[in-house]
């Protein structure tokens, strides 16, 4: 059967790039086997979610080349939670909590003061019906928790192998809040039974959450996934990633001019068995992403590492990739294809081809220190048309005309045609620069 994923953040920030990364691996498992991605919104946070982070995760996938085969809402599929808690509240599994948030921090601490672990004790199914009756005469509203039945939830995990976790060990976690909104939990719970989601691929920091929501979906007569928690991407310092605080965020990755496929072949293959190396399509990645061969430690993001494999990207770049982005920075495309095939081996990035454009067509301000040594060399300068062998022609009778070589004879002809130490092969760049221009650079006008 083919798979069924989902990619379910929160529209509360901008995403970065460990979001990237369970966005990619979800998408690129179902594509390697002919599944469906949905793209589910966890929206219920109300006075945290936004619209245009909403519209900005959906810009992101798309910029990333993520097309989610369908898309929706928590906040459109309340009525599905309403029915499934009304089922669990009839099944005794959904049961009525009073304590006050700090009510419950005091009993943690006395609880840790007295070496014992934070587990809550349950004290809310021991209440007397008159007893919850007086709580809610003071005003009190109760959330919900839900009853871990106890002994070992056991899994099969695609990364991490055999997975047990001790129900007794946590506490019957809250599912509605007084107030009557849903926490993630049993929203994610219905709607991945619901959506007949397959596989449950994300992030390490949900392993326990797992062992709670095989529970709930037995107690709901549902059928439980497959599940896969990778493992998560810090900064290159080892700091987790938040997007409150906005770490590599992949808006701010695009600003910066990255491509999208460098982003998405580091978040996918750090971190993995797989080397890092530059992919044509997200076809090429999927086929290297193997769950199995995931590390279980944390993957480090750095940003140097992205410049070395945007850079080996750009460097490959055909002309047909780049030549919408020349444009918007300038170069006509009767110039295009040349002028690319001159630089893209100077670049790390496609916008720094602009200021080079800047270079060819001037005006530019040569740097001459010796006129006499321009002035034989303008000389020489051969008529034009010009093509890529005119270069070497040329510097080969300066240097026969004057005796230098090496870095005495390219240096100064560099400084003269461009006012830079450094910068893409002339042989390619002195035909766009053409002889016109050659001729008043070397002798000395801004041109």
């Amino acid at each position: 059967m083919a798979p069924v994923v989902r990619f379910a953040p929160s529209p509360t920030g901008y995403l970065h790039i460990g979001n990237a990364r369970t966005a990619l691996f979800n998408a690129l498992f179902a594509r390697a086997r002919g599944g469906t991605v949905v793209l589910r919104l966890d929206d219920t946070d109300t006075a945290r979610s936004r619209p245009e982070f909403a519209a900005a995760i959906a810009q992101d996938l798309d910029w990333l080349g993520i097309a989610p085969d369908r898309a929706v809402r928590q906040s459109d599929r309340v009525a599905l939670y309403d029915a499934a808690a009304e089922r669990l509240k009839a099944a005794g599994r959904l049961y009525p909590a009073y304590e006050t948030p700090e009510e419950l921090e005091r009993r943690r601490r006395r609880q840790l003061g007295r070496g014992q672990p934070p587990v809550y004790d349950r004290a809310a199914l021991r209440l007397t019906a008159e007893e919850r009756a007086a709580l809610e005469a003071e005003g009190r509203r109760p959330h919900w928790r839900f009853r871990l039945d106890p002994g070992v939830v056991a899994w099969t995990d695609l990364v991490r192998g055999e997975c047990r976790v001790e129900a007794e060990s946590l506490s019957d976690p809250v599912l509605v809040r007084a107030d009557g909104s849903y926490l993630y939990t049993l929203p994610s719970v219905v709607d991945d039974a619901e959506m007949g989601i397959t596989h449950v691929i994300r992030g390490e920091d949900h392993v326990t959450n797992t062992a709670v929501q095989i529970q709930i979906l037995s107690a709901l007569g549902a059928p439980v996934p497959a599940f896969a928690h990778h493992n998560l991407i810090t900064t290159a310092s080892g700091e987790g990633l938040s997007k409150r605080l906005g770490h590599l965020s992949l808006r701010g990755l695009r600003e910066a001019g990255y491509e999208p496929l460098a982003v998405a072949a580091l978040a996918t293959l750090t971190g993995s068995a797989e080397a890092v190396r530059p992919v044509t399509d997200l076809g090429e990645l999927a086929g290297l992403l193997d769950l199995a061969h995931v590390s279980r430690a944390p993957a480090k993001f750095d940003t140097h590492d992205l410049d070395q494999l945007n850079a080996r990207l750009v460097h490959a770049m055909p002309y047909d990739a780049a030549a919408g982005r020349l444009a918007e920075l300038g170069v006509p495309r009767e110039a295009g294809e040349a002028f690319w095939m001159a630089v893209r081996a100077n670049l790390t990035r496609v916008a720094q081809a602009g200021p080079w454009w800047g270079v060819v067509q001037g005006p530019v301000t040569p740097v001459i220190a010796d006129a006499a040594f321009a002035a034989r060399a303008a000389a020489l300068l051969p008529p034009e048309p010009w093509d890529a062998s005119t270069w070497k022609a040329w510097s080969e009778a300066v240097k026969a005309e004057t005796g230098l070589k090496g870095k005495a004879l390219f240096l100064p002809l560099r400084l003269a045609l461009t006012g830079l130490d450094h910068g893409p092969d002339l042989a390619g760049l002195l035909p766009l620069i053409g002889r016109a221009r050659s001729l008043r650079r070397l002798a000395g006008e801004s041109a």
